[in-house]
């Protein structure tokens, strides 16, 4: 697996010496899809690490599928799309044009599936000893497989939709990512094409009778049945597919009356998301060549296309068998359960109050979330507060945050969200909520044609006396009550009166569609983000040897901040990048970026946070914000970066980035050839986001030993030493 896409880089950076529009593609940079599925692949290293617990490590498997399926929908759809320009552009950190792009994602898809199927068995088999066992229908007892036919001809069968594909039935259109078992179909001397849709509302598993998990896949049980689906024909190749479909629709791109309502537009949208080209052909089994030209011929795909996986196609069940584990079994079979911890930088009471004094700074999942919402909730009761505006990106399907925002629209607050309805695979759920808010009396506006608003930042405007002042948060996550307990993020709360007058101003802009407005503090995009970001690269390479820079986020692909680090790292500035997923520039090449390191961290929780840091000491300059160093994020989106004042919380991210850097068990380092390997382990091994937990819960503990009593703590003591 390692040793093909380490070709694919090679190949593409000795073969493409190729002119980007004037200007010769360098040698320090790689391409971007072939990047992340270097990332997909560290994924899968996870789940083959055996320092893991087992249903964890399926969790990972499962992880990677569903990054899989993202990746064909849009970038690889992206590139379907550029194939039929006239003229289609040339990948300038590669040199690759999108349908050398495309060979090399299916030269190097190949092996990965291989692996993904090895390693998905090999947990399968390491399961059962635990009683975890999804089996075939030939591994079922008699009385088993009794019980699956009953419960398919009473449960399943009255609700299936079979159709047959001949003359008089065409060719039906197979929905996006859904199952279907096909077959084909012989009654006297007609052949045709069989195909059974696996029904949505019926589970993915059917779990047998028993103390054990023993489960078998619905499409198996369909399959197995065929014939008492088509009882006149003769079956034969039974198998079952899955199709993926391009999903990379952007809105701007269609032709819509200038009038006409930007919700009812993604409405729209999201409908012919539903019937795009197809990119991907998922089989159980090989197809009969026959079979493989009709589906290729129907689809509009090569075979290159078509990929064979032993895998589940679906995975999503597996969350469920970890819901059914007895307790004795998830101490060996799961993570040991950690839940998001008190603030340590809080105390009981008002965080209003608390934050009118200082700064206060969140870290997710070791911190809850439970603090911001506590804002929010006690600005709606205010009587003082008189305004809450706030950025909302994604949003978990239940949510305390609209609660409390539309019960300040309904006490009299000034209420208003900018919702994105374009934040891609949740914009049905953003619609609803822009609903449901604008029902509460909330004031809803959207983003801007051809940019999406990605920032996340929330203000609250408040009297005091006759004094107007501000209580503004601004994180590098969603305002998801969900995710903020499985990724890493950061979240300030400041009533720094000069950032509240930046937010003032930027929720101002928001609202009048102006995306050119000047800040003094908040760096915005895509006006000021990118130019002050590269602004202050340029004053530590103004420093030399003794510049500095570490910059966590979770993609690398601007052009420009890419030369940019290239150029500090030649004037030997030493950088240090923390990039979870895509990072289009290669450390350690000679006379380029010898300075510069990369560090991909792939834990249990999903590193989110971006922080970045310039120079050190007293002349440090450091900031959170929403941004990747990606173009999307610094030219076509609205992302907000805000700077660190306090010297606890400069010192407590300070710290956070040094634990990550010298994570040596999670970590790997990024070679120049754009390989990755583990950091050598010499002495005490650091698992950063182990630290990250253990401190929190330390916090936790020490802060429950100060409520005690006198008496409390004295029989605390005694009863320790029996």
């Amino acid at each position: 697996m390692t040793s093909l896409l380490t070709f694919c880089y090679t190949k593409q950076r000795e073969e493409n010496g190729v002119i980007y529009m004037g200007k010769k593609a360098v040698n320090y940079t790689q391409n971007r899809e072939l990047s992340w599925l270097r990332f997909n692949q560290r994924v899968l290293e996870e789940a083959q690490d055996l320092t893991v617990p087992l249903l964890e490590r399926m969790k990972f498997v499962a992880i990677f599928t569903s990054n899989l399926d993202e990746f064909f929908m849009i970038r690889v759809g992206s590139l379907y799309d550029m194939v039929m320009l006239e003229d289609p552009a040339v990948d300038k950190r590669s040199g690759m044009d999108a349908k050398q792009q495309l060979e090399a994602i299916y030269d190097a898809m190949v092996p990965l599936y291989k692996e993904r199927d090895r390693t998905y068995n090999a947990i399968k088999k390491q399961l059962h000893p635990y009683g975890v066992c999804g089996l075939s229908l030939k591994e079922l007892e008699p009385s088993e497989k009794k019980f699956v036919k009953k419960y398919f001809k009473e449960q399943v069968l009255p609700v299936l939709s079979p159709q047959i594909v001949d003359a008089n039935h065409p060719f039906p259109h197979l929905l996006n990512k859904e199952l279907y078992v096909i077959a084909n179909l012989k009654h006297e001397d007609t052949s045709m094409l069989g195909i059974v849709p696996v029904p949505q509302f019926i589970s993915d598993i059917l779990y047998l009778p028993g103390h054990d998990i023993r489960y078998i896949r619905m499409e198996k049980v369909i399959m197995e049945y065929l014939d008492l689906i088509f009882e006149q024909y003769d079956i034969t190749d039974p198998n079952y597919v899955c199709v993926t479909r391009n999903a990379d629709i952007s809105p701007d791109d269609e032709a819509f009356d200038e009038n006409e309502d930007f919700r009812y537009r993604m409405k729209q949208t999201l409908h012919k998301r539903r019937k795009m080209a197809a990119v991907r052909l998922e089989i159980a089994n090989p197809l009969p060549k026959e079979m493989e030209k009709y589906l290729c011929e129907k689809l509009h795909l090569t075979p290159k296309q078509i990929f064979r996986t032993k895998v589940p196609m679906k995975l999503d069940y597996i969350f469920s068998i970890i819901g059914k584990l007895p307790d004795s079994m998830k101490r060996s079979l799961v993570d040991e359960p950690f839940s998001p911890q008190p603030s340590r930088m809080l105390q009981d009471g008002s965080v209003m109050k608390q934050v009118k004094k200082k700064d206060i700074l969140l870290s997710y999942p070791y911190e809850s979330m439970e603090p911001f919402l506590q804002l929010i909730k006690e600005a709606s009761v205010d009587p003082n507060v008189m305004t809450i505006k706030i950025t909302i990106y994604r949003l978990a399907k239940k949510t305390r945050l609209v609660e409390y925002l539309c019960a300040a629209a309904e006490n009299g607050k000034e209420v208003t969200v900018l919702i994105e309805l374009r934040a891609r695979f949740d914009e049905q759920n953003n619609i609803d909520w822009s609903e449901r808010l604008e029902e509460a009396g909330c004031r809803v506006i959207y983003g801007f044609e051809g940019y999406k608003v990605h920032s996340k930042i929330c203000q609250i405007t408040y009297r005091n006396r006759n004094e107007i002042q501000y209580i503004t948060q601004i994180g590098t996550g969603n305002y998801n009550e969900k995710t903020a307990a499985m990724y890493t993020d950061v979240s300030l709360m400041t009533a720094d009166r000069e950032i509240g007058e930046d937010a003032s101003t930027f929720f101002k802009n928001m609202s009048i569609g102006n995306l050119e407005g000047s800040y003094r503090h908040l760096l915005v995009s895509p006006m000021s983000l990118k130019k002050s970001v590269l602004d202050m690269i340029d004053e530590e390479i103004q420093k030399g040897e003794k510049g500095r820079i570490i910059m966590k986020m979770n993609s690398v692909t601007d052009w420009d901040f890419i030369e940019k680090i290239a150029e500090a790292s030649r004037a030997g500035v030493k950088i240090d990048l923390i990039v979870r997923g895509i990072c289009c520039i290669l450390p350690g090449v000679e006379g380029e970026t010898e300075n510069l390191s990369v560090t991909s961290i792939v834990g249990r929780f999903l590193e989110h946070a971006r922080i970045f840091s310039f120079g050190t000491g007293n002349e440090q300059k450091m900031y959170i914000g929403s941004a990747d160093m990606m173009t999307r994020n610094t030219e076509k989106r609205v992302e907000v970066a805000c700077p660190i004042f306090d010297s606890a919380i400069k010192e407590r991210l300070n710290g956070m980035l040094e634990i990550m850097l010298a994570d040596n068990t999670k970590a790997r380092r990024m070679q120049n050839d754009g390989s990755y390997v583990r950091k050598e382990t010499t002495g005490e091994e650091v698992t950063a986001q182990e630290v990250f937990m253990k401190e929190a819960l330390e916090s936790t503990q020490k802060r429950e030993k100060g409520k005690l009593s006198w008496a409390e703590r004295l029989a605390q003591f005694f009863s320790r030493g029996k």
